[in-house]
């Protein structure tokens, strides 16, 4: 490097050879003036030479430039044109203002200053142009899926013109996208499905047709296995397993598992129809984690009253079917397991925190009021945690303060509950299995054994780990499922007149005294009260109304409006304390006018707008505002909405009670 740079300054430069004649010519003139003249005229003619020789030099080398950049030019248009990826150059409106023969041929149509998204409808202009991390696009055209990698020129970078381009790299991905499409489809599903109602059927079918009927079970479910190409196995006399690939999980869906439609018209002797749950677990990273899946739905199909499919995909849960009601179980088997396990619990622990939902209902503060005797009864410590009255239960809790100040130290507030609660205590949910609406959600994460006593349809929200589970939709209220408990806790258990009215108010109020949702077992439980005390006079003072309070109901019937020829919708304006429970009673009552088969009555609460969901049972209210967030029975369901207005939760509601009808009819 230093040899090169040493030859460098020994070669010659013209700036250095005229500057050093100048030098000479000037001390030539000191001493010869005469020959310091020609000197002179030779140094100008160097000079001129000079820059007549930079001058052509310079235009020389210009011409190399530019003959260089002309065959670059040249070949990188070819290349570009001739490119193995389509190219395309499009502006901010979306107009074409170039394209390569890649593109022309994947076109195959005259393209020039057409707009992309009228060529290739599924692009989003806006998705290139306002996108920060340049994110590749996907689109589909024509059977082939693309990739589109882009490059955006900015408006302010422009010299003619002011609008921004961007230049549109089309990859080919379709052999990835059938690739993946491939693997998805070929994803093992785990289905396990259950007769809801084996030993009933069984019980209800002459001995000479149950080989027929359950052989019909099996030949309906082997058909619909094979009509899938899955695999199935009968691993119990009610239970089956079926694996099949996920390709034809949306044929399933798309026909609402028409296999439940399937068994549940079979009528070859048996006395009672035939109902089927199933729980389908998709997308286990193993097929255990599938089959775990599976299992947990299959609990949530039979916890919602089966007749139903339920989908698990992680903690995504999807429902279809479930439009029946709950076929009313004769066996109390379960009920007295469930009475004899609880004993065991309330004595192993020291103290019994019992905890119903927000804003308690009469089902919810009798039901409690029923574990609380349970719990006296055992000699232990119980409690009711409750923030205070509300107008739906007023009146019995008045009647309480009164006539019950053994029930004084009992009632305590969240506050309290948390204060006092540790990790060896036992706690007892009743009429609700969703966390968010307890009384005091912190008090389940204290507690380690809790135990649910619940009548509605299981949802996608529920208690983590409960050590004990006693949730049967086919109940008419949590009253009577406690009514159930006391009456096989012990040989003979004696209840107050208030605690037996308790009870028997709860019954009466979710069943409408008696009307809707109410089986053999409902009369039986209510019988069971009667024995012990209950007045149903009294009961019936319970659930006086003020002046007022009626106005407002009737205000309520009033400006009702119906849809569909025969669901009832209407709202009560006045926000007041006891909206919620007036909003109940009148969608009761609009079920009184004839044709009228569902009803709802929307209001405000605390800045939320509710709504109550009441039904003859020909429709499902639970469904319906399940979609809003909601839940609860075929016959009484409810929701609140929050940030919304009550014309907005008008319109939502309208719509979800629309897409209700719109799948009946497609079933």
């Amino acid at each position: 490097m230093k040899l090169k740079n040493y030859f460098k300054f020994l070669t010659p430069d013209m700036k250095v050879s005229l500057f050093i004649i100048s030098i000479l010519v000037v001390i030539l003139a000191l001493y010869k003036p005469l020959i310091a003249f020609f000197g002179i005229l030779v140094l100008i003619y160097l000079v001129y030479y000079y820059f007549k020789d930079m001058r052509i030099r310079k235009e020389e080398w210009t011409m190399y430039v530019e003959g260089l950049e002309e065959k670059f030019n040249s070949l990188t248009e070819r290349a570009v044109f001739n490119m193995p990826v389509p190219l395309i150059i499009i502006e901010e409106d979306g107009t074409i203002n170039w394209y390569n023969t890649k593109f022309l041929t994947m076109v195959e149509e005259e393209i020039l200053n057409k707009k992309i998204g009228d060529l290739i409808p599924g692009i989003k202009i806006e998705d290139i142009f306002d996108q920060e991390d340049k994110r590749p696009i996907e689109v589909r055209f024509k059977e082939k899926y693309y990739k589109i990698y882009y490059n955006m020129v900015d408006n302010k970078k422009m010299t003619i013109s002011k609008k921004s381009i961007a230049m549109l790299y089309w990859i080919d991905n379709t052999d990835f996208i059938l690739l993946k499409e491939r693997y998805i489809d070929e994803d093992t599903i785990v289905c396990i499905a259950q007769v809801d109602n084996y030993d009933e059927v069984r019980g209800n079918t002459d001995e000479v047709n149950r080989p027929i009927v359950f052989a019909e079970i099996d030949k309906n479910i082997n058909a619909f296995a094979s009509s899938i190409n899955g695999f199935v196995r009968k691993y119990e006399n009610d239970k089956y397993m079926i694996i099949f690939e996920n390709k034809y999980l949306n044929r399933l869906e798309s026909k609402k598992f028409h296999i439940l439609d399937r068994i549940r018209e079979i009528d070859l002797g048996n006395k009672i129809p035939i109902t089927l749950s199933m729980g389908i677990g998709i997308n286990g990273k193993t097929p255990n984690e599938s089959y775990e899946y599976a299992k947990a739905a299959i609990d949530i199909a039979l916890g919602r009253g089966g007749d139903q499919a339920v989908l698990k995909d992680n903690d995504k849960l999807s429902f279809y079917g479930g439009k029946t009601k709950a076929v009313e179980k004769r066996n109390k088997v379960k009920s007295r397991v469930i009475s004899h396990a609880l004993r065991q619990l309330i004595d192993q622990s020291e103290e019994v925190f019992v905890m119903g939902h927000k804003n308690a209902d009469m089902d919810s503060f009798g039901a409690g009021i029923g574990i609380l005797r349970a719990v006296k009864n055992r000699n232990k410590k119980g409690y009711l945690v409750l923030k205070g009255s509300n107008p739906s239960i007023k009146n019995i809790y008045d009647r309480m303060m009164k006539e019950e100040p053994e029930y004084l130290d009992a009632i305590i507030t969240p506050e309290e509950a948390l204060a006092m609660a540790n990790r060896s205590s036992l706690l007892v949910v009743v009429d609700n299995h969703k966390p968010s609406f307890t009384e005091e959600p912190k008090l389940l994460n204290m507690i380690d054994k809790v135990v649910i006593i619940d009548h509605h349809r299981r949802g996608a929200e529920f208690i983590k780990n409960p050590i004990l589970i006693y949730l049967e939709p086919y109940a008419s209220s949590a009253c009577e499922l406690v009514t159930e408990i006391l009456y096989y806790m012990t040989d003979k258990m004696e209840l107050t007149r208030f605690e037996a009215d308790a009870l028997l108010a709860g019954i009466s109020v979710d069943t409408k005294n008696f009307t809707y949702q109410t089986g053999v077992r409902t009369f039986e439980a209510a019988s069971f009260l009667k024995r012990a005390g209950a007045d149903t006079t009294s009961v019936k003072q319970l659930f006086k109304d003020d002046y007022h309070t009626y106005i407002l109901k009737a205000d309520v019937v009033k400006n009702a409006f119906i849809v569909h020829d025969k669901i009832a919708i209407s709202r009560l304006e006045e926000n007041i304390d006891d909206s919620v429970l007036i909003a109940a009673q009148a969608a009761n009552d609009l079920l009184n006018i004839n044709g009228v088969m569902a009803s709802f009555v929307l209001t405000l609460t605390n800045g939320k707008v509710h709504i109550s969901g009441r039904s003859l049972g020909q429709i499902s209210v639970q469904l319906i505002l399940e979609k809003l967030g909601g839940g609860g029975h075929l016959t009484s369901a409810g929701t609140q909405l929050n940030d919304i207005t009550i014309d907005e939760a008008e319109k939502m509601l309208i719509d979800s009670i629309d897409k209700f009808l719109k799948e009946g009819e497609e079933e």
